[in-house]
C-alpha cells in the first residue's frame, strides 16, 4: 500500500472512532457531514416500520400558498443502537405564515420485537424565525434538528437557546440560555457535535416587527463544551473585510429589460448589502483539526456570500467569497442567445444574465445545503443558482480557502462522501428541472418545458458519483414514469404520467461501507444504487409528489431510516 493511501486511512479510523460508536447522531452522520456509514446495508425489501411524525402533511399540502407541495424541512434520524430519536409536531396548524402556532417535539423510539415502540416525549419551547418576504428570508418551513453525544441529546429551544436531556429518560439535564429571553432571538437550523462532545449551533436576532426588511440586529456561533461552559463570537468577528452593512453589493437588472443582459456591456444596478449573517438551516461543520466551517449571506443580497473558517477558540481564520466564481451562464449552460430561453443576442459567453458578471454561488435561506469536509480536507458546499434551471452548484475549496472546482448541481443538497482506495468519491443527486425556466419567470422567452427549450440537456434526474475533481465518474438515471398509490388494503395501482421521470427529493444521502448509496424519490419509491451506477433494488413507499427535501440514515446492522410524506419508514431485509 502507498504511504499517502496509509495516511489516509489511518486519519480515517481516527475520525471514525473519535466519533464514538452511535451510528447516526447527527445532520450528516459525523461533525464533517460526509452521510457515510460504515455498515454495510441491508436490501430494501420489506417496510418494518411505519410511524407518522408530522400530523399536518394534508393541512399544509392544501395551504394555498404551497399549491399541493410539502414545503417542509424535516430532521434526519438520529440512531442509537435500538433507539432512533425523531421530530414530531403538535399544537395545531394554521397557514404556512404562521409555523409558531405548532409545537416541536423530539421522541424517543425503541425498536423492540419488531416494532417502534416510545419511549418519551419531549416538547421544546422552539419555534422558527417568521415567514419570508419575496425578497428575502424562508418561505418552507426551516427545520428543527437536535443532535446526539454519548449520553446527552441536545436540543434546539426558544430565544436562542438550547435544551440538554438525559438520552435514557428524556429528563432535563440543563438549559444552556446565552441570550436571556429575547422572543426575537432564534435558534437556526441543526445543531452539530464534534467528537470532543462540543456543540456548535447559530443563533440570530432579528428587529422586531420587521425580521426581513431590516438588518439583523445580531448573529452569533455559539460553542458549548461537554461540561457546559458557554463561548460565543459574533459573525461581525468572524467575517473581517466583508462588504459591510451600508455597502453597495451586486444587484439584477430590472424585470422590464428582458431578455438579460440588456446590452452586451450593461452594468446592472448595485443594492445595498445588509449585514452578513448565518443561513436558516445550515449546520455547522467541524474538520478533524477542530476547525469550523459555517457560511453567511449578506442580508439582502444573496450573491454576496462566504464560506467561514473558525479556529476552535471562536476566532477568525479565514474568509472565501462564493461571488463570481463561475463561468458557465450564457451560451454554456444557458441555451444559445438569441433562442427561446437563451440570453440577448451578443451577449458575453459564460455570464450571469441577470447581472453580466461570471455567476455567484447564493446562498438561500430554503437550502439545508451545509458544508462537507472531504477526507483531505477540502470544503465542498451546496449553493443556488438560477441561470441553469435552479439546478444550483457545488463550489469546492481548499482547507486554507483557496477555490478549487465546481459543479453543475447544487440546489439544497449536503453530498455523501464515499472513502475507498485512498481517495474518495462525492455522490449527490443531480436533478435536471422542468417548469422553472432557464432563468427568468417570464414564459415567453423563458419557457418553462425545458426539453423544448433545451432539446441537448432535457428534464431528467440523476444520481450521480463525482471524484475530488468534481468530475462525473458515473450516473444513474432514474426513468420510472409511474404515479403509484397505496391502496388501504395494501394494494398498490399506478398510472403513468410523468414521462421525464421523477425528482429525487433528498437533502442528504446514505452511502454505506460499500459504495452503495439509498435515495429516496418523489414517485415514493426508495432506491439503492450500487457503485458504478446501477440499480440494485427499489421498494415503494407512497407517492410524494411536491414533498420535502427528506434526509436518510442507517443503522450499524444496515437497516435503512427514510422518510415519505410525513411517515418514518426502517427498511430492510
Amino acid at each position: 500500500m502507498k504511504r499517502s493511501a496509509i495516511v489516509f486511512c489511518s486519519l480515517l479510523l481516527a475520525a471514525r472512532l473519535a466519533e464514538g460508536a452511535q451510528e447516526w447522531p447527527q445532520w450528516g452522520q459525523n461533525p464533517r457531514h460526509t452521510g457515510s456509514s460504515s455498515a454495510v446495508g441491508q436490501t430494501a425489501t420489506h417496510i418494518l416500520a411505519d410511524v407518522v411524525y408530522d400530523p399536518f402533511v394534508d393541512a399544509e399540502k392544501a395551504d394555498p400558498f404551497a399549491e399541493g407541495d410539502l414545503l417542509v424541512h424535516y430532521q434526519v434520524p438520529i440512531i442509537d443502537g435500538n433507539d432512533i430519536y425523531m421530530m414530531s409536531k403538535g399544537g395545531q396548524y394554521t397557514d404556512i405564515t404562521h409555523w409558531d402556532t405548532q409545537t416541536w417535539i423530539e421522541k424517543r423510539l425503541r425498536w423492540q420485537g419488531g416494532n417502534l415502540v416510545e419511549k418519551w416525549s419531549y416538547t421544546s419551547d422552539w419555534y422558527p424565525v417568521p415567514f419570508g418576504t419575496p425578497a428575502n428570508g424562508p418561505f418552507w418551513e426551516p427545520v428543527f434538528h437536535p443532535a446526539l453525544s454519548g449520553s446527552v441529546l441536545y436540543v434546539p429551544g426558544a430565544f436562542g437557546a438550547i435544551w440538554k436531556l438525559d438520552k435514557l429518560s428524556g429528563g432535563v439535564l440543563a438549559h444552556i440560555q446565552p441570550f436571556g429571553s429575547d422572543p426575537d432571538t432564534f435558534t437556526l437550523g441543526p445543531l452539530t457535535v464534534d467528537g470532543g462532545g462540543n456543540v456548535y449551533y447559530q443563533v440570530m436576532r432579528f428587529k422586531h416587527g420587521n425580521p426581513w426588511g431590516s438588518n439583523v440586529e445580531g448573529s452569533w456561533l455559539v460553542k458549548v463544551s461537554s461540561s457546559g461552559q458557554v463561548q460565543t463570537a459574533t459573525f461581525a468577528s468572524l467575517t473581517p473585510g466583508v462588504p459591510q452593512a451600508n455597502d453597495k453589493c451586486q444587484g439584477t437588472f430590472n424585470t422590464n429589460q428582458l431578455p438579460f443582459p440588456p446590452s452586451p456591456d450593461a452594468v446592472a444596478p448595485l443594492v445595498t448589502c445588509g449585514v452578513q449573517r448565518p443561513l436558516i438551516n445550515l449546520a455547522p461543520a467541524v474538520a478533524n483539526d477542530g476547525t469550523i466551517y459555517v457560511a453567511t449571506v449578506a442580508h439582502f443580497s444573496d450573491r454576496t456570500s462566504f464560506l467561514v473558517a473558525v479556529n476552535n477558540n471562536l476566532t477568525p481564520k479565514w474568509v472565501a467569497s462564493l461571488s463570481e466564481r463561475l463561468n458557465d451562464g450564457c451560451d454554456v449552460l444557458v441555451p444559445p442567445s438569441g433562442t427561446p430561453g437563451g440570453c440577448r443576442v451578443g451577449a458575453h459567453v459564460g455570464v450571469d444574465p441577470a447581472t453580466n458578471r461570471p455567476g455567484s454561488g447564493r446562498l438561500i435561506d430554503d437550502s439545508t445545503a451545509s458544508p462537507v469536509i472531504a477526507p483531505d480536507g477540502s470544503i465542498i458546499l451546496g449553493t443556488y443558482t438560477r441561470f441553469n434551471h435552479v439546478q444550483g452548484h457545488l463550489l469546492h475549496f481548499s482547507s486554507t480557502g483557496q477555490f478549487l472546482n465546481s459543479y453543475l448541481f447544487g440546489w439544497d443538497t449536503t453530498p455523501s462522501i464515499w472513502a475507498h482506495d485512498g481517495t474518495y468519491s462525492v455522490i449527490l443527486k443531480d436533478n435536471h428541472y422542468s417548469d422553472v425556466g432557464s432563468y427568468c419567470n417570464d414564459p415567453s422567452l423563458c419557457p418553462p418545458d425545458r426539453t423544448a427549450s433545451t432539446p441537448s440537456d432535457p428534464e431528467a434526474y440523476f444520481l450521480t458519483q463525482l471524484s475530488p475533481n468534481l468530475t462525473a465518474e458515473w450516473t444513474w438515471h432514474n426513468t420510472n414514469q409511474l404515479s403509484c398509490t397505496r391502496q388501504p388494503n395494501g394494494q398498490v395501482t399506478c398510472v403513468s404520467d410523468h414521462p421525464q421521470g421523477f425528482e429525487f427529493c433528498v437533502n442528504a444521502a446514505v452511502v454505506d461501507a460499500h459504495g452503495v448509496t439509498y435515495v429516496n424519490s418523489e414517485d415514493g419509491n426508495l432506491y439503492v444504487v450500487q457503485q458504478g451506477g446501477t440499480l440494485r433494488e427499489s421498494l415503494f413507499l407512497d407517492l410524494a409528489l411536491g414533498a420535502a427535501y427528506t434526509p436518510v440514515s442507517m443503522t450499524s446492522d444496515g437497516k435503512i431510516v427514510t422518510q415519505n410524506d410525513g411517515h418514518l419508514f426502517i427498511v430492510g431485509n
